[in-house]
């Protein structure tokens, strides 16, 4: 098992694009994320992302001084179409992330990776009640590693504009303390 103390986060840079790309098309990754069109297509779609004030707010999870896979975090309401689906009414925050390195998976980082990223980033907006996370079903080893973390399922439905069925989960912020 690897030490959960030497992780952490930093801001997406132009420089990662490389690498995220390289981890997109990854076959672990592309299991549950769609893999970009192309190197071009990932660029665009993270060019604008990039130093924005806008969600959502990318960044690089780091073991050590390695960066090892990506998160993300956005206010629920900002995404219109999927705070209408989910209906979830207090001000929530999701996040989506994934392991890149294989390295670096089936060690139990997911968890501490995600409590501490709750801690460091999503919940230090004060406003923020809670937190949501939503793995495919099928996803088992996310949602143990969110249930370590302190999710639990809130509901499993089908999202019909994004054309998935998701267990969300929310873990809200008095929760983490």
């Amino acid at each position: 098992m690897l030490d959960p103390s030497k992780i952490s986060f930093r801001p997406l840079q132009r420089a990662d694009l490389p690498l995220l790309y390289t981890w997109r098309i990854a076959a672990h990754v592309r299991q549950w994320w769609d893999a970009p069109a192309s190197y071009d297509a990932l660029v665009e779609q993270f060019t604008a992302r990039l130093n924005s004030k806008e969600p959502p707010f990318p960044f690089l999870i780091v073991y050590e001084q390695t960066p090892i896979g990506y998160i993300q975090s956005f206010p629920i309401q900002s995404w219109r179409e999927y705070h209408t689906a989910i209906q979830v009414e207090e001000e929530a925050a999701g996040v989506d992330m994934f392991i890149g390195d294989q390295r670096y998976l089936h060690h139990g980082l997911g968890g501490p990776i995600l409590r501490q990223f709750l801690q460091e980033i999503v919940f230090s907006d004060e406003t923020v009640v809670s937190c949501i996370i939503g793995p495919e079903p099928e996803n088992t080893i996310a949602i143990k590693a969110y249930e370590k973390a302190g999710f639990r399922h809130l509901k499993t439905m089908h999202i019909p504009f994004l054309g998935e069925t998701y267990y969300l989960m929310r873990l809200a912020q008095s929760e983490l303390r």
